[in-house]
């Protein structure tokens, strides 16, 4: 029987590091705590518009897209990472 083979995702470390440099900007905050677990309810002004503005500016930093039903399936900072990892 052959071996599974392994996925090709990226170290998902560098992605939090990133991703809470972005968070930042949009929320105009500079030390926001971003860590896998962080979700919309933790963070003030991540209302809907600001969902929509983060996820454009994830999409261009990491030159990835996003379907409507990735987004709709996202709970927390966590599995926005392991999305990105996926896609790069």
């Amino acid at each position: 029987m052959a071996a599974p083979r392994e996925a090709n995702v990226a170290d998902p470390t560098p992605i939090l590091s990133e991703l809470q440099a972005l968070m930042c900007r949009v929320f105009e905050h500079d030390d926001l705590p971003v860590t896998r677990t962080t979700s919309a309810v933790d963070v003030q002004g991540w209302d809907s518009i600001a969902n929509i503005t983060l996820l454009l500016e994830i999409e261009s930093h990491f030159r990835v897209r996003f379907s409507t039903a990735d987004v709709s399936r996202l709970r927390d900072v966590g599995g926005l990472v392991d999305l990105i990892a996926a896609r790069r």
